[in-house]
């Protein structure tokens, strides 16, 4: 939570009812939201988007009507991904605000010190899951590409790849301010332990993101997924 600017938070403007340019502008502003949470948590929204449009060109389409069940089911999820990661954007800003108010607390007192050091750890571990939670949904963007590639509909199929890549750049941007928060704890066992689970879940977005990547390239057909009604 490297973000010390002596700005106020507006918490209450939803970044989702913002135009493109709108968001961009304030995220290259000074005011200290929205910032890298929330562009990751945007990136996110972004890559699921492409894998509901993916599934959205293949289904219904007979070329592809072994792989209707998967078709039927990703569209649904990757819109409940678009929902969830818009939802973390503005989530950011409101850890940050609780941090930045954490901060201002009062310590000219023992009481007062003490009371301010439990919020500030407080407010950094509400910045600490809301980008986690940003991670966790890359996983699950990142895996719906996967399977999507090689059973969808082959015109659209770099649109998976690009999904893939923003699941990436979503995961790790969010790892970053997962990381900076760690510190801030005042934990070091707990700080350890979210430190390897994010590494294990951006190691695993990274693995599945290369798989996806070489699928597309490959251009083959493959079979149905296991389970799914062919």
């Amino acid at each position: 939570m490297a973000r010390s600017y002596n700005h106020g938070v507006d918490s209450t403007a939803r970044f989702r009812d913002l135009t493109v340019a709108e968001f961009v502008e304030r995220l290259a502003s000074g005011e200290p939201v929205p910032g890298g949470g929330a562009a990751a948590a945007i990136a996110g929204s972004l890559g699921a988007a492409l894998v509901g449009m993916v599934a959205n060109l293949s289904e219904g389409r007979p070329k592809y009507a072994e792989h209707a069940a998967l078709h039927a089911r990703a569209i649904p999820a990757a819109r409940e991904l678009v929902e969830r990661l818009l939802t973390l954007a503005d989530e950011d800003a409101e850890a940050f605000a609780g941090y930045g108010a954490a901060m201002k607390l009062p310590r000219d007192t023992e009481e007062e010190k003490a009371a301010r050091t439990a919020a500030i750890r407080e407010a950094a571990m509400a910045a600490t899951l809301s980008p986690l939670r940003t991670v966790d949904a890359s996983l699950e963007i990142v895996a719906l590409a996967e399977e999507l590639a090689g059973r969808s509909n082959k015109n659209a199929s770099s649109d998976l790849e690009v999904a893939a890549l923003m699941a990436v750049a979503a995961c790790r941007s969010a790892a970053a301010n997962v990381y900076i928060n760690l510190p801030s704890l005042g934990d070091e066992d707990r700080a350890r332990d979210l430190f390897q689970r994010t590494e294990r879940v951006a190691d695993a977005v990274e693995r599945i993101a290369a798989e996806t990547r070489q699928l597309v390239r490959k251009g083959e057909a493959r079979d149905p997924l296991p389970g799914d009604p062919a």
